[in-house]
């Protein structure tokens, strides 16, 4: 049966990326894999639950950038449950103390998640929900 290994980010700063995702989330920061004759490394993110997340740079490609938080076709967010109204509420909350931008919530949607929406520091959209 098919289920998702990873998603992949492109980043700025790969290792500032994984310190937020680590600090915020949990996850376990792999190794540093470079490979210089394509200009590309990333770092692959575990979780204690669900698929990994490979973060990556280039310095071969020309990556089209966007507006910091905007939304754009293609991946659109990345959704944590967190097992409870009150943990959202509270890292929403936590986060926004922090000075990380929180675009929405947390709030029960029409299709009745109960989420809030913040920016990583490279401006990916991550959905906190129960």
């Amino acid at each position: 049966m098919p289920r998702i290994d990873h998603i992949a980010i492109w980043a700025k700063d790969v290792d500032a990326l994984a310190a937020f995702y680590q600090r915020i989330f949990g996850a376990e920061v792999g190794p540093r894999y470079i490979n210089a004759s394509k200009g590309f490394s990333s770092r692959f993110l575990s979780f204690p639950q669900g698929p990994r997340m490979e973060i990556m740079t280039t310095t071969t490609q020309t990556l089209i950038e966007t507006p910091f938080g905007s939304q754009r076709m293609g991946l659109a967010h990345v959704a944590f449950s967190l097992g409870s109204e009150r943990e959202v509420d509270e890292l929403t909350q936590g986060l926004r103390e922090k000075g990380v931008p929180v675009l929405d919530g947390p709030r029960r949607t029409g299709d009745g998640y109960y989420e809030s929406v913040v920016l990583d520091p490279e401006g990916n959209r991550i959905e906190l929900t129960v």
